[in-house]
């Protein structure tokens, strides 16, 4: 193994880290905003209103992107185990 093959696995390793994990991210960010600009149109600093939304959205994207997310990460598992047998080669 030489380091462009080592920096291309660790490359496509973040990568999909990135895709998988930014739409529960970007879920959980939206709604604690949109909570953020609740709390402070309204005053109410109730520490339970942001975390029960934000619980309960992250569940809601990790169900509704939970497919998508495992396929991709069968998918980056295959392609690793692929260029794993071919470096034993």
């Amino acid at each position: 193994m030489n380091i462009d093959m080592a920096i291309t696995l660790v490359q496509d390793m973040l990568w999909t880290a990135l895709k998988v994990g930014t739409p529960v991210i970007a879920t959980a960010f939206v709604v604690g905003l949109l909570i953020s600009i609740f709390q402070a149109a309204t005053q109410i600093q109730e520490m339970t209103l942001t975390f029960i939304p934000k619980i309960v959205a992250t569940i809601l994207a990790m169900i509704f992107f939970g497919t998508w997310m495992f396929i991709e990460l069968v998918d980056y598992t295959k392609q690793l185990f692929t260029t794993i047998i071919q470096l034993i080669r």
